[in-house]
Protein backbone atom coordinates (compact mmCIF):
# COMPACT_ATOMS: atom_id res chain seq x y z
CA UNK A 1 0.00 0.00 0.00
CA UNK A 2 1.42 3.37 -1.00
CA UNK A 3 1.70 6.28 1.35
CA UNK A 4 -0.23 9.37 0.18
CA UNK A 5 1.74 12.55 -0.33
CA UNK A 6 2.29 14.43 2.88
CA UNK A 7 2.13 18.22 3.04
CA UNK A 8 5.94 18.26 2.97
CA UNK A 9 6.09 16.01 -0.11
CA UNK A 10 3.54 18.23 -1.87
CA UNK A 11 5.66 21.29 -1.11
CA UNK A 12 8.79 19.51 -2.34
CA UNK A 13 7.08 18.51 -5.59
CA UNK A 14 5.92 22.09 -6.08
CA UNK A 15 9.47 23.29 -5.47
CA UNK A 16 10.65 20.84 -8.14
CA UNK A 17 8.28 22.51 -10.60
CA UNK A 18 4.97 20.65 -10.39
CA UNK A 19 1.78 22.71 -10.22
CA UNK A 20 -1.45 21.98 -8.33
CA UNK A 21 -2.90 20.75 -11.63
CA UNK A 22 0.04 18.33 -12.05
CA UNK A 23 -0.47 17.00 -8.51
CA UNK A 24 -4.20 16.56 -9.17
CA UNK A 25 -3.45 14.80 -12.47
CA UNK A 26 -1.00 12.46 -10.71
CA UNK A 27 -3.64 11.66 -8.08
CA UNK A 28 -6.15 10.89 -10.88
CA UNK A 29 -3.59 8.56 -12.48
CA UNK A 30 -3.20 6.66 -9.22
CA UNK A 31 0.04 8.24 -7.96
CA UNK A 32 -0.72 8.71 -4.29
CA UNK A 33 2.71 8.59 -2.73
CA UNK A 34 6.43 8.79 -3.31
CA UNK A 35 6.71 5.01 -3.73
CA UNK A 36 4.50 5.16 -6.84
CA UNK A 37 7.25 6.98 -8.73
CA UNK A 38 9.22 3.71 -8.69
CA UNK A 39 6.54 2.27 -10.99
CA UNK A 40 6.86 5.28 -13.29
CA UNK A 41 10.61 4.68 -13.38
CA UNK A 42 11.87 7.29 -15.84
CA UNK A 43 11.36 10.92 -16.86
CA UNK A 44 10.16 9.73 -20.26
CA UNK A 45 7.27 7.78 -18.68
CA UNK A 46 6.39 10.74 -16.46
CA UNK A 47 6.31 12.94 -19.58
CA UNK A 48 4.00 10.46 -21.29
CA UNK A 49 1.64 10.66 -18.30
CA UNK A 50 1.88 14.47 -18.07
CA UNK A 51 2.55 15.71 -21.63
CA UNK A 52 2.58 19.40 -20.66
CA UNK A 53 5.39 18.85 -18.12
CA UNK A 54 8.85 20.31 -18.75
CA UNK A 55 11.58 17.68 -19.32
CA UNK A 56 13.86 19.28 -16.74
CA UNK A 57 11.06 19.27 -14.14
CA UNK A 58 10.42 15.59 -14.87
CA UNK A 59 14.10 14.79 -14.29
CA UNK A 60 14.15 16.79 -11.02
CA UNK A 61 11.02 15.03 -9.72
CA UNK A 62 12.37 11.57 -10.54
CA UNK A 63 15.80 12.37 -9.03
CA UNK A 64 14.03 13.25 -5.79
CA UNK A 65 11.50 10.43 -5.80
CA UNK A 66 13.56 7.39 -6.79
CA UNK A 67 15.85 5.60 -4.33
CA UNK A 68 18.69 5.61 -6.89
CA UNK A 69 18.83 9.41 -6.67
CA UNK A 70 19.36 9.18 -2.92
CA UNK A 71 22.35 6.93 -3.58
CA UNK A 72 24.04 9.54 -5.76
CA UNK A 73 22.96 8.11 -9.13
CA UNK A 74 21.02 10.88 -10.89
CA UNK A 75 18.17 9.86 -13.17
CA UNK A 76 18.97 10.88 -16.76
CA UNK A 77 16.63 13.40 -18.31
CA UNK A 78 14.80 12.85 -21.56
CA UNK A 79 17.33 14.97 -23.45
CA UNK A 80 20.11 12.64 -24.53
CA UNK A 81 20.89 11.24 -21.08
CA UNK A 82 21.94 14.58 -19.64
CA UNK A 83 21.04 15.46 -16.08
CA UNK A 84 19.72 18.71 -14.73
CA UNK A 85 22.64 20.96 -13.72
CA UNK A 86 21.30 21.48 -10.23
CA UNK A 87 20.79 17.76 -9.66
CA UNK A 88 24.26 16.98 -10.97
CA UNK A 89 25.77 19.50 -8.58
CA UNK A 90 24.32 17.67 -5.58
CA UNK A 91 24.84 14.14 -6.87
CA UNK A 92 28.59 14.32 -7.46
CA UNK A 93 30.01 11.45 -5.49
CA UNK A 94 32.89 11.51 -3.06
CA UNK A 95 35.99 9.88 -4.52
CA UNK A 96 38.21 8.10 -2.00
CA UNK A 97 41.62 7.12 -3.31
CA UNK A 98 43.43 4.17 -1.83
CA UNK A 99 46.45 5.06 0.25
CA UNK A 100 48.64 2.86 -1.94
CA UNK A 101 47.48 4.51 -5.19
CA UNK A 102 49.74 6.92 -7.03
CA UNK A 103 48.50 9.45 -9.58
CA UNK A 104 50.58 11.31 -12.16
CA UNK A 105 51.04 14.99 -11.25
CA UNK A 106 50.82 15.91 -14.95
CA UNK A 107 47.85 13.94 -16.35
CA UNK A 108 46.25 12.61 -13.10
CA UNK A 109 46.17 9.01 -14.41
CA UNK A 110 46.49 6.19 -11.88
CA UNK A 111 49.86 4.45 -11.95
CA UNK A 112 50.22 0.65 -12.15
CA UNK A 113 50.69 -1.43 -9.01
CA UNK A 114 54.39 -2.03 -9.72
CA UNK A 115 55.07 1.73 -9.84
CA UNK A 116 58.27 2.95 -8.21
CA UNK A 117 59.11 6.53 -7.26
CA UNK A 118 60.74 8.28 -10.21
CA UNK A 119 59.19 6.00 -12.88
CA UNK A 120 57.63 7.45 -16.02
CA UNK A 121 53.85 7.60 -16.40
CA UNK A 122 52.64 5.08 -19.02
CA UNK A 123 49.90 7.53 -20.07
CA UNK A 124 51.83 10.78 -20.72
CA UNK A 125 55.47 9.64 -20.60
CA UNK A 126 56.52 12.21 -17.99
CA UNK A 127 57.86 11.44 -14.55
CA UNK A 128 54.71 10.68 -12.55
CA UNK A 129 56.17 12.00 -9.30
CA UNK A 130 59.16 14.19 -10.05
CA UNK A 131 61.92 14.02 -7.45
CA UNK A 132 62.35 17.57 -6.19
CA UNK A 133 64.81 19.12 -3.76
CA UNK A 134 63.43 21.19 -0.92
CA UNK A 135 64.69 24.79 -0.83
CA UNK A 136 64.08 24.94 2.93
CA UNK A 137 65.63 21.81 4.45
CA UNK A 138 67.57 20.37 1.51
CA UNK A 139 65.99 16.90 1.44
CA UNK A 140 64.71 15.33 -1.79
CA UNK A 141 61.52 13.45 -2.47
CA UNK A 142 58.52 12.92 -4.73
CA UNK A 143 55.24 14.80 -4.71
CA UNK A 144 54.34 18.46 -4.34
CA UNK A 145 55.38 18.96 -0.72
CA UNK A 146 58.51 18.12 1.25
CA UNK A 147 57.86 15.14 3.49
CA UNK A 148 60.36 16.44 6.06
CA UNK A 149 59.42 20.10 6.60
CA UNK A 150 56.16 20.45 4.63
CA UNK A 151 57.37 23.17 2.26
CA UNK A 152 55.76 23.26 -1.18
CA UNK A 153 58.32 22.32 -3.83
CA UNK A 154 59.32 24.79 -6.51
CA UNK A 155 60.37 23.52 -9.93
CA UNK A 156 64.02 22.49 -10.14
CA UNK A 157 64.83 25.27 -12.63
CA UNK A 158 63.81 27.89 -10.04
CA UNK A 159 65.44 26.26 -7.00
CA UNK A 160 68.31 28.81 -6.89
CA UNK A 161 65.75 31.64 -6.76
CA UNK A 162 64.00 29.96 -3.81
CA UNK A 163 67.33 29.47 -2.02
CA UNK A 164 68.16 33.16 -2.50
CA UNK A 165 64.78 34.22 -1.08
CA UNK A 166 65.32 31.88 1.90
CA UNK A 167 68.69 33.47 2.63
CA UNK A 168 67.03 36.89 2.50
CA UNK A 169 64.55 35.89 5.22
CA UNK A 170 61.36 35.28 3.21
CA UNK A 171 58.98 32.96 5.08
CA UNK A 172 58.89 29.30 4.04
CA UNK A 173 55.26 29.32 2.90
CA UNK A 174 55.64 32.64 1.03
CA UNK A 175 58.52 31.59 -1.24
CA UNK A 176 56.59 29.43 -3.78
CA UNK A 177 53.79 32.02 -3.99
CA UNK A 178 56.26 34.86 -4.44
CA UNK A 179 58.12 33.06 -7.24
CA UNK A 180 54.85 32.10 -8.92
CA UNK A 181 53.65 35.72 -8.87
CA UNK A 182 56.87 37.12 -10.37
CA UNK A 183 57.03 38.25 -13.95
CA UNK A 184 59.91 37.33 -16.25
CA UNK A 185 61.68 40.67 -15.67
CA UNK A 186 61.57 40.24 -11.88
CA UNK A 187 62.96 36.71 -12.20
CA UNK A 188 65.83 37.99 -14.37
CA UNK A 189 66.73 40.50 -11.65
CA UNK A 190 66.80 37.67 -9.11
CA UNK A 191 68.90 35.51 -11.46
CA UNK A 192 71.40 38.36 -11.67
CA UNK A 193 71.66 38.40 -7.89
CA UNK A 194 72.08 34.61 -7.84
CA UNK A 195 74.95 34.84 -10.37
CA UNK A 196 76.66 37.61 -8.39
CA UNK A 197 76.42 35.57 -5.17
CA UNK A 198 78.24 32.66 -6.87
CA UNK A 199 81.37 34.72 -7.65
Amino acid sequence: MTTPFTALECNILKAKGLSEQHLAALADLGVGGRADFASIGSPETLLELLPDLNTEVAARVLNWALPSAALGEPVPSALGGETQAGAAMFSQGLVVNSSDSTYCVHCQSKQPRDYNVGALCPNCGLQAEPIETCYWCGTSGPGRFCRTCGAAFVITAELPLALLLRREGVAKDDIPAKIGAMGEAEKQVLWGRVRRSRR
